[in-house]
Order: C-alpha cells, then structure tokens, then sequence
C-alpha cells in the first residue's frame, strides 16, 4: 500500500512516518515545514520506497498533486499550537480546515478510498463524563483550536456520506515525546535552562490531563487504521489517550527532578478559574475502551510517558 502523510514532517507525523516505513509502506510526505523539519525525515530521504513534497496545502493544486497515485491519507497537517487561536483565528481555520477541504476535494477527484484523520480531544471542550467516550454530545469545543478540529471533522463526515469515501477520526490526548519543540514539556525545559532557580507555570497547577507518549500514538494509529478497512465501515472514530492523568504541578516536579533543579514554583494565577490560558480544558481524560475492544491499548500511563519524554528531550536517552 502506498500512502500519503500530510505533515509527515512535524512531530507526530515524522514518527508515524518511521512506523509505516518499518511496516514497509511506500510512503509520500506532504509537508510546508512550517512547523515540521526534514531533520526529523533524514533516516528515509534517500530510500526507494520513500518520497517528499514540499507544497502547502492552502494551494488546492498541491493537495491535488500530493494524492495522485496513493492508496490512503494520513492527514496530520495543522497547526499543532492550541493557544494560537486566541491571537489569530484566521490562521487557524487556514491550516486546519480549509486544508482539509481542498485535501478532501483531490481525495474525491481521485477517488481514493481511505482516509485517516487526527483531531484532538478539544473537541469535547468542558464534557460532564470523565472519562470521556467517542458518542458524547453535545460537542461544544472552548478554543478556536477545538473548534477548528471539531469543522474539519464534520467536512470528512459530509465528504464519507456523500461521495463513498471511507475515513477514520482519531482524537487525540495530549501527545507527547521526542521531537516535539511546543507544549508544558518543551516550555518547562527551556524556561528553567533560562533560569534555573525559578518556574513560571502558566494557571494554578491544578490542571489535569491525560498524556499519551508519540510511539504509543502512531502504533495505535496504524492498528486501529488496519482494523476500521477490515471491518468495512465508512466512517469511525476513536479516543486515543492514556487511562490515567497527571497535574501540571507534578509536570514540573518531573522535569526540574530531572535536571537535577529544586526551583521555587511560580504560579501565574491563570483565568478562568485556574486555566493556563483562554481556552485551556482544566480536566480532561478520554475513555479509550473502544479502542481496547478492538485490541490496542499504551504501554505507558501518563507519569511514564512525561518522565520518558523529558529524558528524550533532554538528550538522555
């Protein structure tokens, strides 16, 4: 099977990209590394069954280009910043929804039959049940990220039920790991490299969420992916997360025990009632039993997944 990896470059793409390759896909990458590096593709760039594009996806041309002769889509392309859509909206819909527009008109020109998509646990926003299933509703996003995620997913339900696509949704808890250059991890190391002695955190430390480290993630993906073509549905969705959470506090904790720091915690405050920002979900953790049931589940909870990933970005392992 050929396929496609929208931002195969970024993150969570890159490591999906390794996985599929080690499973020996043919595999294209599509990617305008505007987050994303080729550093993080060095490994594949010269093999056989391996190719990349740079093209943005804002061009319906270049989504067009990308699909040609591809059997499925990954689509991780987005802006993977939460906060962002505080500060520009327009940026936000561009690279989320639009995006996925014009990828879902060359999907259907194509007529390619299976796509794969990642949204996000923001699109619960405030959910009443803890742990939070797939069939929750209403679904009322608190950010305009959530929001973004939550359109795009509604354009590939219209697409699935119209024109005879076939394509599942997975949203997506906190994802982290190496390679990751945003989020609490990333910020906590580069503010105490600055200052050793003192760690702003943004909101009261109070916040919990489920953390979910990359390899869990894209393994995950690949095997939910091969069990929704096997069941022969048109359109699905799965949590994928942790069963437990962690505290922005005992982030922290980790981090600065990590780097050998004791530094005094500085507590911004936040809004909302202790939020880190505008839009922040307080609490949130996704109940992952559908995807269990069909024979995945982590191999690390939440408290694993932040201490092996601090160590990563740390240069220790």
């Amino acid at each position: 099977m050929k396929v496609l990896v929208t931002g195969g470059a970024g993150f969570i793409g890159s490591h999906l990209v390794d996985h599929l390759m080690e499973e020996g896909y043919e595999v294209r990458v599509l990617d305008d590394l505007s987050a994303g590096s080729l550093e993080n593709l060095k490994q594949w760039i010269d093999h056989e069954r391996f190719e990349f594009m740079l093209g943005d996806m804002r061009r319906r041309d270049v989504c067009e280009k990308a699909v040609r002769g591809v059997d499925a889509v990954f689509h991780l392309a987005a802006n993977p910043e939460v906060r962002i859509g505080a500060q520009t909206p327009e940026l936000l819909y561009e690279t989320n929804v639009l995006i996925t527009y014009n990828l879902l008109e060359a999907i259907r020109k194509e007529d390619i039959k299976a796509l794969a998509f990642t949204s996000s646990s923001t699109v619960y926003g405030e959910a009443k049940t803890i742990p939070t299933p797939e069939d929750y509703g209403p679904l009322k996003p608190i950010s305009v990220y959530g929001g973004a995620k939550l359109a795009a997913e509604a354009l590939i339900a219209g697409y699935v039920h119209t024109f005879d696509i076939k394509a599942v949704v997975f949203r997506l808890a906190n994802i982290i790991g190496k390679r990751s250059n945003h989020g609490v991890i990333y910020d906590f190391i580069n503010k105490l490299k600055a200052n050793p002695h003192r760690l702003e955190i943004l909101g009261d430390g109070t916040q919990k969420k489920s953390y979910l480290h990359v390899s869990d993630t894209v393994k995950a993906m690949l095997y939910l992916f091969k069990e929704f073509l096997k069941e022969g549905k048109i359109y699905d969705a799965y949590n994928i997360g942790s069963e437990d959470w962690i505290t922005v506090t005992e982030i922290a904790e980790i981090v600065s025990r990590e780097m050998g720091l004791n530094p005094e915690f500085y507590f911004t405050g936040g809004v909302d009632g202790g939020r880190g920002w505008k839009g922040d979900v307080k609490i949130m953790l996704l109940n992952i039993e559908k995807a269990k049931a069909k024979g995945w589940k982590p191999k690390m909870n939440s408290k694993e997944a932040v201490e092996k990933t601090v160590r990563e970005l740390l240069g220790k392992e």
